[in-house]
């Protein structure tokens, strides 16, 4: 399971690239998807990586989100109950194993895809170089320590 990032505004962005974005739901700064590794993906975020940022993410933290900043339609937040009432997963950290194992999506279950995110704690690195030049757009490989800042 991957999880996207938008790191960058909206300003100067060419039009195939914000068409890009749109696509993948990121029309704002820090909101999160998930995405299963699959090669159409993986060409959309290759090419809207000057404006964003993506890695694995563990069970662990796709679990945290959706308990912190799952919405569901009408701004309500995400429940226990609701997922045992609505879903066919007892709990949270079930439809955060589904959702990781890419058996279940989050809009299965009824709860938005786009997450909401703070801006992360301290700040971004440098917003317009690549994380392997110590910046932080692009793959990270593992962002659950960004994603862990964010929530």
């Amino acid at each position: 399971m991957i999880a996207a990032v938008r790191v960058r505004g909206r300003t100067g962005v060419k039009k195939g690239i914000q068409d890009t974005m749109s696509m993948l739901k990121l029309t704002r700064i820090n909101h999160l998807i998930f995405l299963h590794e699959d090669a159409t993906y993986k060409g959309m975020l290759i090419k809207a990586k000057d404006y964003i940022t993506w890695g694995e993410v563990d069970v662990d933290t796709v679990s945290q989100i959706i308990t912190k900043r799952g919405k569901l339609s009408g701004n309500v937040k995400v429940t226990e109950e609701y997922i045992k009432e609505n879903t066919d997963y007892s709990s949270i950290e079930e439809l955060a194993k589904a959702v990781s194992a890419g058996e279940a999506s989050v809009e299965d279950a009824g709860i938005k895809p786009v997450f909401r995110l703070h801006p992360p704690r301290k700040g971004y690195e440098a917003t317009k170089t690549s994380f392997k030049e110590g910046g932080s757009l692009g793959n990270r490989g593992d962002i659950n320590e960004l994603v862990s800042k964010m929530i």
